[in-house]
């Protein structure tokens, strides 16, 4: 489907209601959300699918094979099989907190997934500081995680949301010093305006440790690997999610592949020039990105091992934050000077 098909759905769908005004924007902000929701749906199950058969490829194994095409439809069997199985919710958790947590992390990732923009002429929220609100709304996730660890009434998932939330807040430090440094290098933390700067050069050339730096603390906000303080499977089982049962778990697998999806996304705009690319739509040159940047993520999964907690609490704040402060000088003295 064309940048021009979904333009023409949104627009056909407000002019055959006779919608005009503000209930036509209504509507096609619902209808572009909608959209938008459909495609996170099934970028997820890519993403599920692809890790499974691309560690399988690099462990010397199959992977999912029978159901399906190349094993496309075991995700969907998998899916359909957890959600059979029976909903419980632990005698000591706190129930609407416990049950509460994981729709909620996976509202805050869809609406920042919808405050992206996919193309130059898909641009529902266009807003000034519209980086910074992303990264507002990202760091509430930390405190999502905590009250699901606590609200579950296991001692052991509230360790490991202590642990998460102390990991993801050293790395959240050098991640906005890092978008400190891309704001300034473009001028802006107008979305549009950042992609529309790397029409030349990719902010990735133009400040290399940024990007890594960036690319790392990256992993660690969405719980990659070796950031995967969550399922220390020697030490705490599946961490703040141990107490949940099958239904819920999918729905956990689902917020984490959209985490990843929102990652991917997040580089890309910042570092890696957005939709622009020659000869291919728009659209098509950003998720060919988020596709190429979520393969590297699944790879890095496949040959890294887990840190442990102090080792990777050391690397964020006495490797990561003083080499994001050098960032943003070196961005400062060679291009805004």
């Amino acid at each position: 489907m064309s940048i021009g098909d979904l333009l023409s759905i949104i627009t056909f769908v407000s002019d055959s209601l006779g919608l005009s005004g503000t209930l036509a924007n209504i509507v096609n902000t619902v209808v572009y959300a909608v959209l938008i929701a459909i495609l996170i749906v099934v970028f997820d199950y890519l993403f599920g699918w692809l890790e499974r058969k691309t560690i399988a490829k690099i462990q010397a194994r199959h992977g999912p094979t029978y159901v399906g095409t190349y094993g496309i439809l075991q995700n969907l069997a998998d899916f359909v099989k957890l959600l059979a199985k029976e909903h419980v919710v632990p005698k000591n958790a706190d129930k609407y907190l416990f049950l509460g947590t994981i729709p909620m992390m996976l509202s805050i990732s869809i609406f920042l997934i919808l405050l992206l923009p996919f193309a130059p002429t898909l641009i529902e929220s266009n807003i000034g500081l519209g980086m910074l609100v992303v990264f507002v709304l990202l760091s509430f996730m930390p405190l999502v995680i905590f009250v699901n660890g606590f609200a579950s009434g296991n001692k052991f998932a509230g360790i490991s949301a202590q642990r998460s939330v102390i990991m993801l807040a050293s790395y959240e430090i050098p991640l906005l010093l890092v978008l400190a440094a891309v704001g300034a290098l473009a001028g802006s933390y107008n979305i549009a305006s950042i992609i529309s700067a790397q029409n030349n050069y990719w902010f990735a050339v133009m400040m290399p440790i940024g990007f890594v730096i960036f690319f790392i603390a990256m992993l660690a906000e969405v719980e990659r690997p070796p950031f995967d303080m969550r399922e220390a499977d020697n030490e705490l089982i599946a961490g703040w999610l141990t107490d949940v049962s099958a239904p819920y778990y999918t729905l956990a697998l689902f917020l984490d592949y959209s985490r990843m999806f929102l990652g991917s996304l997040l580089i890309v705009i910042l570092f890696l020039g957005g939709w622009n690319g020659p000869l291919l739509p728009p659209i098509v040159w950003l998720l060919l990105k988020c596709f190429i940047v979520a393969f590297f993520i699944i790879v890095i999964r496949a040959t890294t091992v887990r840190m442990r907690i102090d080792k990777l609490l050391r690397f964020g704040w006495i490797w990561l934050m003083p080499l994001a402060l050098l960032n943003l000088i070196i961005t400062y003295l060679i291009f805004i000077r």
